[in-house]
């Protein structure tokens, strides 16, 4: 089994956004030197928590600074952007870099209404929710297989790093997602950390796939699982208070800096007491704990969803703390 990694590029309390993507550089390189499989980078806009609205432009350093780790997007969320723009940055960066270029897509705006709505260039009305076209418009620039009577046909010739094409996977968190991700013979990366009962559409997915004719393709399942791991789990769920704060302030619309855990355990003490945390507690799933709890539980959910990789997000305050989870992580599965 494949262990890779999700960055957010978190920024912490009295940090800035300047400093949390040096962490990024730092973590990636760490990662490579680890054995980690691939580092891919969210995209996330307009707020103050995560420093990272642009994959394209971090993957390009990050690809730099490492070796062999494939480095890519988790992920381009299609419907801010031209498909034909995502197919030229894309194919630079896989020119560039060849065979480590990652491109997941996804559905998801990765911010509030507002943004989204300054994010457009035409504002004149809302964007049309057409990312089937978009997905397929993109997929036959790379593929180089748009109808002859396209009007963009001609544009596919002309990516600037062929014969490099970057690897496109589709990322999700519904049922939706796994149908076009099984249509398309793509490879499929389930969000776990927002929804935990993912593994029926993993086998949704793969059912679908097979049914598909995919010349030389096989399905490709991967998970992408929230997990904190230090010394012991005492350790290990005080560093998620940070995260806990985190979350139960931006489900009430509250967008903050993540919290040093200390101040974190104080609020979730107040929010418990108050009795306002008990109907807003998060059903998402957290890998919390020692090496040796957390490989057993990866490897449960692995399973559970029939995965051959298993992608890590982790968020802390201290970039230390966050350096440490993923060395322990390495050594525990002996990467």
């Amino acid at each position: 089994m494949r262990l890779s990694v999700l960055d957010q590029s978190p920024i912490s309390q009295g940090s800035t956004g300047s400093r949390a993507l040096a962490n990024t550089i730092d973590l990636a390189r760490l990662a490579d030197r680890l054995g980690y499989h691939r580092y891919w980078v969210a995209e996330h806009h307009g707020g103050p928590m995560l420093a990272g609205p642009s994959p394209e432009a971090l993957i390009g350093p990050i690809a730099a600074a490492t070796e062999r780790i494939r480095v890519g997007s988790g992920g381009v969320m299609l419907p801010h952007y031209s498909p034909f723009k995502v197919a030229e940055t894309f194919s630079l960066l896989a020119g560039l870099f060849p065979g480590r270029i990652d491109l997941g897509l996804g559905r998801a705006a990765g911010t509030d209404p507002l943004t989204t709505f300054a994010l457009q260039r035409d504002r004149r009305q809302a964007s049309a929710d057409d990312f089937p076209q978009q997905l397929a418009e993109l997929l036959g620039y790379l593929d180089d297989n748009l109808p002859g009577d396209h009007p963009f046909a001609r544009l596919a010739e002309a990516l600037p790093g062929l014969p490099e094409r970057p690897e496109p996977w589709l990322l999700g968190s519904s049922q939706q997602s796994a149908l076009w991700a099984a249509e398309l013979g793509l490879p499929y990366a389930f969000a776990d950390f927002i929804n935990p009962h993912g593994a029926q559409i993993a086998a949704l997915y793969r059912e679908r796939f097979a049914e598909h004719e995919h010349a030389g393709r096989s399905s490709r399942t991967a998970v992408a699982v929230w997990v904190i791991c230090a010394e012991d789990e005492e350790q290990a769920r005080l560093l998620a208070a940070s995260g806990r704060m985190t979350f139960t302030l931006l489900r009430r619309g509250e967008l903050i800096a993540v919290p040093p855990p200390e101040e974190a355990l104080e609020f979730l003490a107040a929010d418990d007491r108050a009795g306002s945390g008990a109907g807003s507690k998060s059903e998402r799933r957290a890998i919390l704990g020692s090496p040796e709890k957390v490989r057993a539980e990866i490897e449960e959910v692995a399973f559970s969803y029939g995965a051959e990789e298993v992608i890590v997000v982790c968020i802390t305050y201290s970039h230390e703390a966050r350096r440490r989870s993923y060395e322990l992580l390495a050594e525990s599965f002996s990467l």
